[in-house]
């Protein structure tokens, strides 16, 4: 079986950071996309950032220039930088992966979902 698992979330005011991470266990022969997405009350899932299997990534536009996405293909772990967070930045905040597994399947998991809350 194949598990996502993030950490890092919690409450911070505005204009602070908090580091997201996930990491994914299991049978996994390798990984392509990670990616983490969200979801506000009221709201539909977003993606908030994805990078690529080979390292390209790319951004919300409203979380350019204080979100970075990383990830550790030797930890099987991504991480999600946010600096500068803004009240509207409030939600669930999800990892996403593709994932090949050791019978050579891939398929699509999510991890349970970590609350990032921005207090003004």
């Amino acid at each position: 079986q194949v598990q996502l698992v993030e950490s890092g979330g919690g409450l911070v005011q505005a204009g602070g950071s908090l580091r997201l991470s996930c990491v994914a266990s299991g049978s996994i022969f390798s990984i392509n996309d990670m990616g983490w997405y969200r979801h506000a009350p009221g709201k539909q899932r977003e993606l908030v950032a994805i990078t690529t299997g080979g390292g390209s990534t790319n951004y919300a536009d409203s979380v350019k220039g204080r979100f970075n996405i990383s990830r550790d293909n030797a930890k099987k772990t991504v991480y999600l930088q946010m600096n500068n967070l803004k009240t509207e930045d409030t939600a669930v905040y999800y990892c996403n992966a593709d994932i090949v597994n050791t019978w050579f399947s891939t398929s699509n998991y999510w991890g349970q979902g970590t609350q990032v809350t921005v207090s003004s």
